[in-house]
């Protein structure tokens, strides 16, 4: 307890310790809480760490966090003001986040979004959080038709640093602004703000390679800075707790073997202090979700680096633009953050709803500007029966007739035949009832967002077969387009158990169980071109030489080609035709390692060149996770 009070001392102003009454409710989502039995600070700290987005979504904190041991400390958050741009400068922003990325890999400027800092990160009590909203919309308000419009910006770069600087007579008017909302703030709040003293830039790019300059400078002089933009004030917050802690995404769920260890449920990010990873064992790590709050130690290869501000709440996004009416109770001025509307809140609601901050999505590859390029999209199949339920689904779910029988709601409730009899199942599984959703939703993802696939190729197995045809009903393309079953496009036969393939089911078989199979289509490398056990080096040359003829036979005919296969597939069949030389075989497991079912990438060519490069996909991520088996008998009969 005193190594507690002794951090409190160091992180915490003395003013903002004192217990005093708060002073600003968050209207009628605290009342509710309050009236389901929550403590006060709880139910606070739960509005608080959700952005104050509903009772529903502060409940489910309040539970996740149930064993939290700092739910209870009267920690405030770290708090930012940020201008963020909106509009066609995001969108060159964007693109120049993207390419960098993948030019040059990921340097610092990467972990947050586009931005102009206006104040160092400051403390907020979670009972005043409402009023430094209030502060903010009230600031924003007075500026309008004050504020410098265009902001004019100028491009600087050295050894290690590229950004764009506000002109130096405008930055003094934005610093005002932030002054102005540094006092609003001490009134309305009793909160110390301290504005931004140095230069007012947009960083694009620091602690990079030296021999990543010229790629950089290259890249950073395509940006139009007097593109339209519309300027939001926007505040976030984080937990002060991981200010220092690397941000980690957990990839794969993991079930604690030991007390000492932590849960992991994929989607959840964690906090790793390097402080604190000097007496844990090599290949496990330790830190805290953000979650549930609860510390442990973890498998290092189930998580994945992220970005800082992933984990970020955001608490309202203010226009300098555009007005509201004055008589609006709602208060939110309306703009944009990250493509998205913010909504305007109901009669009784906070002033601000807000998210998590995601990562920044950038242009769609199906936008009108970028749709006569080329596109070539790779994705992982849905979820494997025989993952889910073990290779002795077969013995479980075949009588002695070869008749199948499901024994499982995630079961499909039909196979198709097999010539060879139900055992070649082993070797080549369906998928789930869910891996049927998981595909269906990714088909009802790319409708939505536009985007037009005019070829589908995919692998001979099952699982890419079904996983095909499910994307092409949420296209509701289900009939209207055939599915070329491309044996080339196999994963690795090394990973192939025993002495032979897998005996796949024959195009006309797949037809005749209704799955939208072309029939006629002749592969660009049979089956009998594959052998058993080949080396890595002719699984890579085979995967990029299937996927150069499939371009060039799809060339002139359309101009976006989906190829459905496995994890292996997504690096495989694009890596070398970005120009890149195949990795190691061992760098490639782990990669392949981090792929989920329906994982998905997309390539884009660049010109008339012959070059592709990996892009944004059209659609968002998807995240599950994973459900024992539930038997009633054995949980609710116990005595």
């Amino acid at each position: 307890m005193a190594a507690k009070d002794d951090l409190y001392t160091k992180i915490v102003p003395r003013r903002q310790r004192q217990n005093r009454p708060g002073t600003v409710k968050h209207g009628s989502n605290l009342d509710v809480l309050l009236s389901m039995g929550f403590p006060k600070t709880r139910a606070q700290k739960a509005l608080v760490s959700t952005g104050g987005r509903s009772v529903q979504a502060a409940c489910d904190w309040l539970f996740s966090h149930v064993d939290d041991p700092f739910l209870d400390d009267p920690l405030p958050r770290e708090y930012v003001l940020y201008l963020r741009p909106s509009g066609p400068l995001l969108h060159q922003l964007s693109h120049f986040w993207q390419q960098s990325r993948l030019t040059c890999g990921k340097n610092k400027a990467h972990n947050i979004f586009p931005h102009i800092t206006l104040c160092q990160f400051f403390m907020c009590a979670d009972s005043k959080v409402e009023a430094l909203c209030e502060a903010l919309q009230s600031t924003v308000c007075q500026w309008r038709g004050r504020f410098p419009c265009p902001l004019p910006l100028e491009l600087y770069t050295s050894s290690n640093f590229i950004g764009l600087f506000v002109e130096e007579q405008c930055a003094e008017v934005l610093k005002k602004f932030a002054a102005d909302f540094a006092t609003e703030a001490a009134s309305k709040a009793d909160v110390r703000v301290e504005p931004h003293k140095k230069q007012l830039h947009v960083t694009l790019a620091y602690h990079f390679q030296t021999v990543h300059l010229p790629a950089l400078e290259k890249l950073s002089k395509g940006i139009d800075v007097s593109l339209g933009c519309d300027w939001l004030a926007v505040l976030f917050s984080r937990d002060i707790r991981f200010a220092n802690h690397e941000t980690l995404r957990v990839m794969y769920p993991y079930a604690p073997q030991n007390e000492d260890e932590l849960e992991l449920v994929p989607g959840d990010f964690i906090f790793m202090s390097p402080v604190e990873q000097t007496s844990t064992s090599e290949g496990w790590v330790y830190g805290t979700s953000l979650s549930s709050g609860l510390s442990g130690l973890l498998p290092e290869n189930y998580i994945m680096r992220a970005d800082e501000c992933d984990t970020w709440v955001f608490h309202g996004s203010h226009s300098f633009l555009n007005c509201t009416s004055p008589s609006g109770a709602a208060g939110v001025c309306d703009g944009l953050l990250d493509g998205r509307m913010l909504e305007e809140p109901g009669p009784g609601e906070p002033p601000t709803l807000s998210v998590i901050c995601q990562p920044m999505q950038v242009l769609r590859v199906n936008s009108q500007s970028r749709m006569p390029k080329r596109c070539l999209f790779v994705c992982r199949h849905g979820e494997r029966v025989d993952v889910v339920f073990g290779k002795h689904w077969l013995s479980q779910c075949f009588d002695a007739k070869g008749r199948y029988v499901r024994m499982n709601l995630n079961m499909p409730s039909g196979l198709p035949a097999r010539i060879g009899g139900y055992r070649d199942y082993d070797k080549d599984a369906p998928i789930t009832v869910f891996g049927t959703t998981q595909a269906r939703l990714v088909g009802e993802a790319l409708l939505e967002s536009n985007t037009v696939i005019d070829f589908v190729y995919c692998s001979p197995s099952l699982r890419c077969v079904q996983t095909a045809h499910h994307i092409l009903r949420g296209l509701q393309q289900e009939g209207k387009m055939k599915i070329r079953v491309e044996p080339g496009l196999f994963e690795w036969t090394k990973w192939v158990s025993g002495t032979s393939l897998p005996a796949w089911i024959p195009a006309a078989d797949l037809a005749a169980a209704s799955l939208s199979v072309d029939t006629a289509y002749r592969p660009h490398i049979p089956i009998s071109k594959l052998s058993v056990s080949e080396s890595y080096d002719t699984y890579i040359s085979r995967s990029f030489q299937v996927t150069k003829e499939i371009l060039s036979d799809c060339k002139g005919k359309g101009n976006n080609v989906l190829i459905v296969a496995h994890a292996s597939s997504l690096e495989a069949c694009t890596r070398q035709i970005q120009g890149l030389s195949p990795q190691n075989s061992k760098d490639f497991v782990q990669v392949v390692r981090k792929i989920p079912y329906l994982g998905f990438c997309a390539c884009e060519e660049q010109g008339d060149t012959g070059v592709w490069q990996l892009v944004d996909p059209p659609i968002l991520p998807l995240t599950h996770g994973p459900n024992h088996s539930f038997n009633w008998r054995e949980t609710l009969l116990q005595e």
